[in-house]
């Protein structure tokens, strides 16, 4: 039995098992086995080589992966938004390779990424599924891109990226599994869990684990606790935007919605554009840059003043070290202290460590050592 029907008749296994206690340690066993015949395909389909075209390099200061099926308008909307030349059409897989763009906006250039469509089976390796979703693991924010007409698409390619690995809008788990030398496994957990420690053990002992001690920080289910234990997932953001929306009437558009909700997407939070249009592209950039997290820092150089054209571009959560980081050279081997005015700071001119967190629209000034 080849790898591809023996993941198969697991998830058929676990799909026709009914979930109660009884049966929890089984299931747990079961999705832990398939984790691992999934992670032993993806080997083995990487080693065997894919098709030209996917490694990316990533460039700019975020990278966005556009995630879509095939002829939703992907190449179009990157076109609109970056001034990219993809050659588009109304055909099925007119976009063959990786086609990058660069979004420039506020001083930042986010790379946008429009991968070739995903279809259904991606994960699994099909259509060149494994090397499409390898690109979006690279990236910090996914962008789904649905047609008006096929909202249902959203809940397809939602499950495509899990079944690789990739957590859409939620952090990881909080878990932590470290190896000893004897002793069997031990669980210290700071909720009540529901999940029975013969579960969890049991999990843990397919994973390879004998000797452990694990923490446990959240009420976890099955699906969760693997996810904690395996070093192969990506917590990434998402955003939706609805293409085609110039093509609808009023009345429908409710009916959008409704469709929205069902997939558990706010309509509120999803973005109605029209790429051939030019209609919805601002408020898609501004969400782009919201949902990335970034922030604009200006520099203050010495004998030339506050650099207001060409600000650093870091993420929200970043410090005067990670400032120097990205600046690179002197200021990170030389670095003394930094003078910080903005939201950041208690006052002008504040002096600071490498340790203090910057904001949106702060002037950093840093002095090295001769």
């Amino acid at each position: 039995m080849g790898l591809e029907e023996e993941i198969e008749e697991i998830e058929e296994e676990i799909a026709s098992t009914p979930y109660n206690k009884s049966t929890e340690q089984h299931i747990g066993r079961l999705k832990s086995k398939l984790a691992e015949l999934k992670e032993e395909l993806e080997r083995k389909q990487s080693s065997s080589g894919g098709g030209p075209g996917y490694a990316v390099e990533k460039t700019g200061d975020a990278t966005v992966a556009l995630v879509g099926f095939p002829s939703v308008g992907k190449s179009t909307l990157l076109n609109a938004l970056t001034n990219a030349d993809s050659e588009t059409g109304s055909y099925e897989f007119t976009t063959l390779d990786v086609n990058p763009g660069m979004l420039k906006y506020k001083g930042a250039n986010v790379q946008l990424l429009d991968v070739p469509g995903l279809v259904e089976g991606a994960a699994g390796g099909r259509g060149d599924g494994q090397e499409v979703l390898s690109v979006v693991r690279t990236a910090d924010l996914v962008l789904f891109l649905l047609s008006v007409f096929e909202i249902d698409q959203y809940e397809r390619l939602h499950e495509e990226l899990y079944r690789n690995g990739i957590r859409l809008d939620q952090e990881p788990p909080r878990v932590s599994v470290r190896k000893k030398a004897k002793d069997g496994i031990s669980i210290t957990a700071s909720v009540d869990l529901e999940l029975d420690e013969g579960t969890i053990t049991s999990i843990l002992r397919e994973h390879g684990y004998a000797n452990a001690n694990v923490t446990i920080g959240e009420q976890v289910e099955i699906d969760r606790l693997i996810d904690g234990i395996r070093d192969n997932r990506v917590y990434l953001p998402s955003l939706v935007a609805v293409n085609k929306a110039d093509l609808i009437e009023p009345d429908y558009a409710e009916t959008v919605k409704d469709r929205l909700r069902e997939h558990d997407v706010d309509p509120g939070e999803a973005i109605f554009i029209s790429a051939e249009e030019d209609r919805g592209l601002d408020a898609l950039r501004e969400t782009i840059w919201q949902e990335l997290g970034l922030i604009r820092v200006y520099m203050d150089k010495p004998g030339r003043g506050v650099d207001y054209e060409e600000p650093l571009i870091l993420f929200e959560g970043d410090t005067v070290g990670d400032a120097c980081e990205k600046l690179g050279g002197e200021f990170a081997d030389r670095f003394r202290f930094a003078r910080v005015s903005g939201p950041s700071a208690k006052h002008d001119e504040q002096q600071v460590g490498t340790d203090h967190e910057l904001a949106d629209e702060d002037v950093l000034r840093i002095l090295t050592t001769k």
